[in-house]
């Protein structure tokens, strides 16, 4: 049986609680073992979490010991999943730059806060995870991130919709979700999920539920393989400013 942690916590407007209910009933009904934590100490055991084949973070905001990031980086480097949305992965820990570096990316505005309504569009070909996914109509925050050009690119959405500073630059089309390889390990992120009936749509559902399956694949597939991993990287823990 697959092991999976599910970390929530940080700003409640999120509705991390709740979000991470609808994660735990998705993964049970996929036969995973899972416990939730609601606190940041469930970081603490490195080998624990080196054993687990899924870690989900959902923790807006906030602060993190260093060690905390370092033990997550290394598990994901040793094949441990890492799948999370919105700001419960992507605007987590906004000083650690080690957690951006792992997950591929960060938010950094919302234009038109969280009613705006926008289209997902999925981009076809790119991966299996999104196979047969029509394109889709969003209610909500519609996240601007900075992101890792190394992510292999999922889904996105057109800005402007709103007006704001950075309709001078012209059209650019922000990813909402993409997969990055971490070592061994594989990373699925998806802007969506502001809170709870954001990320109890079928469409999130169905994207997420994808997602945590692939990336809790990875330990596996590392070692049917034999893949190892590259050098460790352990980050500002060895390279402080």
């Amino acid at each position: 049986m697959k092991k999976a942690l599910i970390v929530w916590g940080g700003w409640l407007g999120h509705e991390p609680e709740q979000v991470s209910a609808i994660f735990r009933e998705q993964l049970e009904a996929e036969g995973f073992e899972v416990e939730v934590s609601d606190t940041l100490d469930a970081f603490a055991d490195a080998e624990k979490l080196k054993s687990l084949d899924l870690i989900i973070p959902n923790w807006t905001m906030g602060r993190i010991e260093q060690q905390l990031v370092s033990n997550v980086s290394a598990a994901v480097q040793a094949g441990t999943g890492l799948a999370g949305c919105h700001g419960g992965m992507c605007d987590a820990f906004r000083e650690n730059v080690d957690w951006q570096f792992m997950t591929g990316g960060n938010w950094v505005a919302h234009p038109g806060g969280n009613q705006v309504e926008y289209t997902v569009n999925i981009k076809r070909g790119s991966s299996p995870l999104v196979e047969g996914m029509p394109d889709f109509e969003v209610v909500s925050e519609q996240y601007y991130l900075h992101i890792d050009p190394a992510n292999e690119v999922l889904a996105t959405t057109r800005f402007p919709t709103t007006p704001g500073p950075h309709d001078a630059n012209g059209p650019v089309d922000i990813p909402v979700a993409w997969t990055k390889r971490w070592g061994l390990g594989r990373v699925y992120y998806n802007s969506l999920g502001h809170i709870a009936s954001v990320a109890a749509t079928p469409e999130m559902k169905e994207m997420m539920r994808r997602g945590f399956l692939w990336c809790a694949e990875g330990k596996a597939v590392a070692e049917g393989t034999g893949a190892k991993a590259g050098a460790a990287y352990t980050g500002m823990e060895d390279n402080q400013l």
